[in-house]
């Protein structure tokens, strides 16, 4: 009953008045105000600030600085085995495995369309149909930048309007095709074991998206439609690079063609994760 009601209260709640809202109280610099917030959120989520290059959580101008801190070099190392995808955040598995005829696994019987996920742009799609995914979810108190699984160039974005519900475990239990439902951003790469989309998922009091080479692009400037770009000029991330950074808590979808890659076999639904730890085993491209 209680999960139903946590349902039914994001059904009926204004999603995006309440998470722009709550966005620009996160943007708020008045000293009083910010410091509270900031000193509420370390004490609810024991937020370790000695990883962070700047230790003071009342230095940050406002919370989303705070958020999105820094962290110290040494502070998540990048697993060095060359052949090994590693995690592009620090969270926890909602889901991996294989994308089955164009399906993603969401929970509990409950799968989503790749098409729908990636803009509704079936050619988009049809590179990673029967290929490998991986969802990974960030709690408030995990680190939240975004960084590289494997090095990259990038091809094409693509901007997704939609709903802002909650992307936690009961939220995926209870609501059909979250994540091809709720904002999104998709960032398609061109990599050595072929092509890679990292989604960048909204939710509900998600006050922002970002990436490293155009800022923020979630909420958008300008009227929300699907917003697609391809990059002539070459801009290439390597592995471990920040990419993006979720302002509040959210979710990254990996997606992978037939065969690039073989998750690690110990890893499941649940299986909490670190930022440059190795996830899957990289396949040779074929020749």
């Amino acid at each position: 009953m209680k999960n139903r009601l946590f349902i039914l209260f994001q059904l009926l709640v204004p999603q995006h008045l309440l998470s722009r809202l709550v966005g620009q109280l996160a943007d708020c610099r008045t000293p009083w105000i910010k410091n509270r917030f900031i000193s509420w959120f370390q004490r609810q989520y024991q937020i370790n600030m000695q990883e962070a290059v700047e230790e003071n959580p009342l230095a940050y101008p406002n919370f989303n600085a705070f958020f999105t801190r820094a962290l110290k070099p040494d502070a998540r190392p990048i697993d060095q085995d060359p052949d090994t995808l590693v995690s592009p955040a620090d969270g926890a598995i909602s889901q991996l495995g294989r994308i089955e005829y164009g399906r993603i696994f969401q929970a509990k019987g409950r799968s989503y369309s790749l098409t729908t996920l990636l803009g509704g742009d079936a050619a988009r799609a049809e590179p990673f149909i029967n290929g490998a995914f991986a969802t990974i979810y960030l709690s408030p108190r995990d680190y939240h930048r975004v960084h590289m699984p494997i090095s990259g160039v990038l091809r094409e974005t693509v901007y997704v309007p939609g709903d802002l519900w909650s992307v936690n475990q009961v939220t995926a239990e209870g609501v059909d095709q979250l994540f091809a439902r709720n904002e999104r951003l998709v960032a398609l790469f061109d990599t050595e074991v072929g092509p890679m989309a990292m989604v960048l998922v909204g939710a509900m009091i998600v006050a922002g998206i970002e990436v490293v080479w155009q800022g923020q692009v979630a909420p958008p400037l300008k009227a929300p439609q699907v917003l697609g770009k391809r990059y002539e000029e070459q801009i290439t991330l390597t592995r471990g690079e920040e990419m993006g950074r979720f302002k509040l808590g959210s979710t990254v979808i990996l997606l992978f063609g037939e065969d690039a890659l073989n998750w690690r076999t110990d890893l499941q639904a649940g299986s909490p994760v670190t930022l440059g730890q190795g996830i899957a085993q990289l396949n040779p491209p074929r020749v």
